[in-house]
């Protein structure tokens, strides 16, 4: 809190990383605001802490989210309509949720005062790339409507930009690990459900390369971008993961995990399936361990264990069955009410 940031705005926090963020940045002094539809409910939050504000709120009414923003010091921008199944839902809903208001917020922020606002795009922008390492100049190649509008916001941002509003852009590998509001439809969480409580890893193709990313790793770079000098992250974008995996090679470390997590159970089995999800991409971060010391300091395996834990500590009920583990079929499941 060295450069003033001490209210702020998270839109999304009541999701799966703002699950973790807001705690952490309570913790550490700061004034938390946190802005969302909650779809998923708020009950997961400290909604006790004296310092912590939730304001049931949709990012496309920008009357409501401008005068959310009354002395607020910076925004992390985190809601939108995620994943890439997402858009099969309603594409005009994600549409609007995920690009449409993007460009409103971001005036409103600047209109009231804000000082800093963060993006959390997507590594996912690059859609299938076999460069040995992807790196922010990259070329965007969106494979679907989600990456598509996830990349179209970002030099909307930068438009706005000027001195007293510092705007930068992170593009985040998928997360993965353990939180109260924890996602079961990503990657490696998929793999440690599936290995934990159906005694068999399902892994969909298996030579997609993907980036993963451990949720407390990701609360931590948040919290550096509220801190550092606003001229070491004006206009710029980071790619923000650790390690770079195929699906198979993840299969094979959540297979070991959990086989020392659990070991009065037989030996996990990997079965190998089609799959018509082909984003594949190894991205680079080291542009931001150069620019701003950030280097992930959990791994994989830890994420893993992670979860494990929960599992055992009954954190994770009814993981298979239950809508509010997954983003789509939740949504599915309110448009059928």
């Amino acid at each position: 809190m060295d450069n003033g940031l001490k209210n702020i705005l998270i839109t999304g926090g009541a999701g799966y990383v703002g699950n973790v963020l807001v705690p952490q940045l309570l913790e550490h002094g700061y004034h938390v605001t946190v802005y969302d539809i909650l779809y998923f409910g708020k009950d997961t939050l400290p909604l006790n802490h004296p310092h912590l504000k939730v304001i049931e709120g949709d990012i496309r009414d920008i009357s409501l989210f401008e005068t959310s923003l009354t002395g607020i010091d910076a925004v992390l921008h985190l809601a939108c309509i995620s994943n890439d199944p997402s858009f099969e839902l309603d594409e005009s809903l994600s549409k609007s949720v995920n690009y449409d208001c993007f460009e409103p917020m971001v005036e409103a922020a600047k209109r009231k005062g804000v000082k800093r606002f963060v993006y959390c795009s997507s590594s996912s922008v690059y859609g299938v790339s076999d460069a040995p390492e992807v790196t922010e100049e990259t070329p965007l190649v969106p494979l679907t409507l989600y990456n598509k509008y996830k990349g179209l916001c970002e030099p909307l941002l930068f438009k706005h930009m000027s001195d007293d509003f510092t705007c930068v852009t992170i593009r985040p590998a998928t997360i993965c690990g353990y939180s109260p509001r924890t996602r079961l439809d990503l990657s490696v969480n998929i793999l440690t459900n599936h290995a934990v409580n159906k005694g068999v890893i399902t892994v969909f193709g298996g030579t997609q390369k993907r980036p993963n990313l451990h949720v407390n790793d990701m609360c931590d770079l948040y919290e550096l971008l509220l801190n550092v000098p606003a001229a070491k992250i004006q206009g710029e974008t980071f790619n923000a993961g650790y390690q770079n995996f195929t699906i198979m090679q993840l299969a094979e470390m959540v297979k070991e995990v959990v086989e020392q997590e659990y070991p009065e159970r037989p030996p996990l089995e990997i079965k190998v399936t089609e799959s018509n999800d082909n984003r594949s991409y190894h991205i680079s971060s080291e542009k931001i361990k150069r620019i701003l010391g950030f280097e992930a300091k959990r791994s994989i395996q830890d994420a893993v264990r992670d979860l494990c834990r929960a599992f055992k500590a009954g954190k994770l009920p009814d993981s298979f069955t239950n809508n509010w583990y997954y983003n789509v079929r939740l949504l599915q499941a309110r448009d059928a009410v």
